[in-house]
């Protein structure tokens, strides 16, 4: 929160919206996953886990990069490199020089799977013709976020199994 406030105001020529959420999140621990300070960039390897050459991207903004997270190590346990990015601003990303964008984004890693508590409009863009977008592109529901993660499938469970579509 902190960058992207710091970001929020040393911009002076566009519109800024941080979306927050009331959620009890869990907080990232910043020495296993890499500092945030990549917001700057739009997006950031927020970690490699299970190797360094990565077979699988998994991406999220917001609230969803917890799911991410715990999907990564997961699929690290089994064998799997996965690489996580934390996906704040595609606008941002997108004003990134093309080696930025692909050391983020390696254009040979086409197993992707991004993860978005809204709308998938949009993020084919970054997992490709080949990825895969957990998202709800109709209204949603409302309770408990918990609740309405589980029966709205954000869970774990479905980002496996779109994991083992696009492997």
């Amino acid at each position: 929160m902190r960058e992207a406030w710091k970001i929020a105001i040393e911009n002076r020529h566009r519109p800024t919206a941080l979306v927050l959420t009331r959620q009890n999140l869990p907080t990232l621990d910043r020495t296993v996953y890499a500092s945030a300070e990549g917001v700057r960039r739009g997006a950031y390897v927020l970690a490699d886990l299970g190797g360094d050459n990565p077979q699988l991207i998994l991406m999220a903004s917001g609230s969803e990069v917890a799911l991410i997270a715990e999907a990564g190590q997961r699929l690290a346990a089994e064998g799997v490199a996965v690489r996580l990015v934390s996906f704040p601003s595609w606008e941002l990303f997108a004003e990134q020089d093309a080696a930025y964008q692909a050391a983020v984004l390696p254009p040979e890693v086409t197993a992707r799977v991004a993860v978005e508590a809204g709308v998938s409009q949009g993020w084919h863009r970054w997992v490709g013709s080949g990825g895969r977008v957990l998202a709800l592109d109709r209204y949603g529901a409302s309770a408990p976020a918990k609740t309405v993660f589980e029966k709205l499938g954000f869970t774990v469970e479905n980002v496996m199994k779109l994991v083992g579509e696009v492997l």
